[in-house]
């Protein structure tokens, strides 16, 4: 099923690349090839939406904050200047430590100890049910994205800010089960290759076959033919 949505998404909204089917797995699983090497969690994203298929564990993941919001490490075993933020002052991410302590309290992060893989491919490609799927896209279908997921509910759709993608695009959509929408942030902007027209939606997996089927209604209708 999920394989089929990934292609009406591709098709409907004319995306350059391929939807990632993301999920969280208590075990390695042993039909997937482990990643090679380390990488962020957004340069996964990548991987993935470039048509790589695989899992990662904390030994594969090369980011603090990847590490921290997928809930492969707890917080409190990262360095001290990772945990106040320190460390991003004088790459101009965050003027003040206080700057990046408040802003992180809009950042849930998944319970480390929990799970011991991420699971990431293609969504067209993925054999597996997936628990967040991300989208890269150009504004306008985004917009249509969020009128999707409004069409017949009403739906609100989550801003996310300035917080890591790996939190604002994965653990977030997952831990409140709403679909996200957002500008990425300055580093996964560039690890993953985000075009300054692109945004990015995610969307948790049980809201996906009836956001499809409103976008197939909606774009036979005066006002989606007429953009």
């Amino acid at each position: 099923m999920y394989q089929e949505l990934g292609e009406k998404l591709i098709d409907i909204l004319e995306l350059k690349n391929a939807p990632v089917a993301i999920k969280w797995s208590v075990r390695e699983p042993r039909n997937i090839e482990k990643e090679i090497g380390k990488s962020r969690f957004c340069a996964k994203l990548g991987k993935a939406m470039n048509g790589e298929i695989f899992y990662s564990t904390v030994e594969e993941e090369e980011c603090g904050g990847g590490m921290r919001y997928s809930g492969m490490k707890d917080p409190k075993e990262l360095p001290a200047n990772m945990r106040s933020g320190s460390f991003l002052i004088p790459r101009g991410v965050f003027k003040s430590v206080p700057a990046f302590q408040r802003a992180g309290t809009h950042n849930p992060a998944m319970e480390p100890g929990i799970f011991h893989a991420v699971i990431f491919a293609p969504l067209t490609k993925a054999d597996f049910d997936p628990d967040v799927i991300f989208i890269v896209c150009e504004a306008k279908r985004g917009m249509d994205l969020l009128h999707a997921n409004a069409y017949d509910s009403g739906a609100d759709a989550l801003g996310a800010g300035v917080g890591p993608i790996c939190c604002t695009m994965a653990s977030k959509p997952y831990l409140t089960g709403e679909v996200t929408y957002g500008f990425a942030d300055v580093g996964s902007r560039n690890f993953t290759d985000i075009k300054p027209d692109e945004i990015v939606v995610s969307i948790p997996a049980p809201e996906l076959e009836r956001i499809v089927s409103n976008l197939e209604d909606m774009m036979g209708k005066k006002y989606f033919q007429e953009h």
